[in-house]
């Protein structure tokens, strides 16, 4: 049986990716900075700091993984893009990485992110699009995906780098733009967005979960984008949510400014990943705006009545 270790596997990514492996029979072992109080079953949990080089090996050694999902990266809002933590993040990644080959890994599969390409492009292809990235984060994920594959080839194991465009639904960061407005209009206050203009490509996290899992079990390798494939205005995601909700006068849109760097269009050209992986989503638009509204409406219940 192949057995994978998932790094990030509490982040909200992989809170959907492990429950899946469990139930296609994979050997799952996860691995956490902090203590798992509700663990998933049939999951070996290790607690580890990944910045700690011994500790990631140790890892490694106890868990001897086939096959790594590599998915920990530092992802605050508002700090991701230029924080010292992503240089420490590719550090910390080689050092696992070199682990995992020491003990005869054989293939690793990694999130990266559209931030990797040049937006000026605005259409991304993975074979087409050069990468030029803009920030902090992006240039330390695309450095990162150098590094691995140059590893990967000089020691003889698979490398595989699935570059995440835009991501929602249930466990995603309260700030995120699809989670701040369902939390506001949850809890009927104005939800204040920029003009809405510009254009991407959001997919379900449960969708970004199954693409991961194609991956990791095919035998692709290299960058392949992860995305819906159908983009879409901000102003149409949040006006639909108000609607959902029926709370269209709680959207106020050109409420704050854009970000300086957030250029009109960013869209993922996804026909390598239909082709290769087999792989299409099938929550669409609404259905998955509905299952994150209903998950939040939850959450925002359950700490109410924690306060109450």
């Amino acid at each position: 049986m192949n057995r994978v270790l998932v790094t990030g596997a509490t982040g909200c990514l992989g809170r959907h990716v492990v429950p899946q492996l469990v139930a296609r029979g994979w050997d799952v072992h996860a691995v956490s900075s902090r203590e798992i109080v509700r663990a998933t079953p049939d999951v070996v949990w290790h607690r580890a700091n990944l910045f700690d080089g011994s500790q990631a090996a140790e890892v490694i050694a106890r868990s001897k993984p086939t096959h790594l999902l590599h998915l920990a990266w530092f992802l605050t809002p508002r700090r991701w893009a230029s924080a010292p933590e992503n240089f420490a993040w590719v550090q910390a990644s080689l050092v696992l990485l070199q682990a995992f080959r020491a003990h005869d890994g054989q293939r690793i599969v990694t999130a990266g992110s559209c931030l990797e390409y040049d937006w000026r492009y605005g259409y991304c292809s993975e074979e087409r699009t050069p990468c030029v990235p803009h920030t902090a984060y992006g240039t330390c994920k695309h450095a990162l995906q150098l590094l691995t594959s140059a590893f990967a080839a000089a020691t003889g194991f698979a490398s595989a780098w699935g570059r995440i465009f835009n991501m929602y639904g249930p466990y995603e960061h309260e700030e995120r733009l699809v989670a701040s407005v369902i939390r506001a209009l949850l809890r009927h206050e104005p939800a204040r967005c920029s003009h809405g203009n510009q254009i991407r490509d959001y997919l379900f996290v449960q969708d970004a979960a199954d693409a991961f899992i194609a991956l990791l079990e095919s035998s692709v390798t290299g960058p392949i984008n992860i995305a819906y494939g159908t983009p879409v205005a901000l102003r149409d995601i949040v006006t639909r949510i108000g609607a959902l909700l029926e709370r269209p006068d709680l959207i106020h849109l050109g409420a704050i400014p854009a970000a300086p760097t957030d250029l009109p269009l960013v869209a993922a050209d996804v026909a390598y990943a239909r082709k290769v992986l087999s792989w299409t989503p099938r929550i669409d638009f609404d259905e998955g705006l509905m299952r994150s509204i209903e998950w939040w409406r939850e959450q925002l219940f359950v700490t109410e009545g924690q306060r109450s």
